[in-house]
């Protein structure tokens, strides 16, 4: 397995690989069991991905990405997974050079709270070394609008909305100080 990644925190971030598939699988159905336990089946519905094939075939394809990053606690379980790339067909183009947040999860595990900020802060560095100032993401806009606000939360603001379907969509963005 490759180990070669970087330090962040208590995390190691590496490059995913397809053997780390199933445990960012794990990572949505237990994502999703807790949003069925809190009333959120509007995100991501009820069922677990793993059980899923076109799911489990969209989270291998998202891993084999060149920007797909998994992180790693002390003991080697992979904790979160952040897939960064081009912009999804759903949103509007950008205007400029841009680092899109495609993937952002982590474990529900009181011991990883925090890991979505620090890979995000993550996605912050690629964007510097790539010389790029802007990122983005899309992430649900429906329910609480507590994801909306986590984001906002890491210095992301509102650009757009938009529905895919029936799923309502939020576009954030940041721009790096320069």
């Amino acid at each position: 397995m490759n180990k070669i990644g970087v330090y962040m925190e208590q995390w190691l971030i590496r490059r995913a690989i397809e053997q780390d598939v199933p445990a960012v699988l794990a990572l949505f159905d237990e994502v999703i069991a807790w949003f069925v336990e809190t009333g959120n089946q509007g995100q991501w519905g009820t069922e677990p991905w793993s059980a899923q094939s076109h799911q489990a075939a969209r989270i291998r394809e998202a891993c084999a990405l060149p920007g797909a990053w998994v992180a790693e606690d002390q003991t080697g379980h992979v904790q979160g997974a952040l897939i960064l790339g081009e912009a999804l067909p759903y949103v509007s183009a950008a205007s400029e050079p841009e680092v899109y947040v495609r993937v952002l999860i982590s474990s529900r595990d009181r011991q990883v709270r925090g890991l979505g900020r620090d890979l995000l802060g993550f996605a912050d560095d690629q964007a510097r070394r790539a010389g790029v100032q802007q990122l983005r993401v899309d992430c649900y806009g429906g329910g609480t609008g507590a994801l909306v606000r986590f984001y906002e939360s890491c210095g992301y603001e509102r650009l757009a909305t938009f529905q895919v379907e029936d799923w309502p969509g939020q576009l954030l963005g940041r721009r790096l100080p320069v």
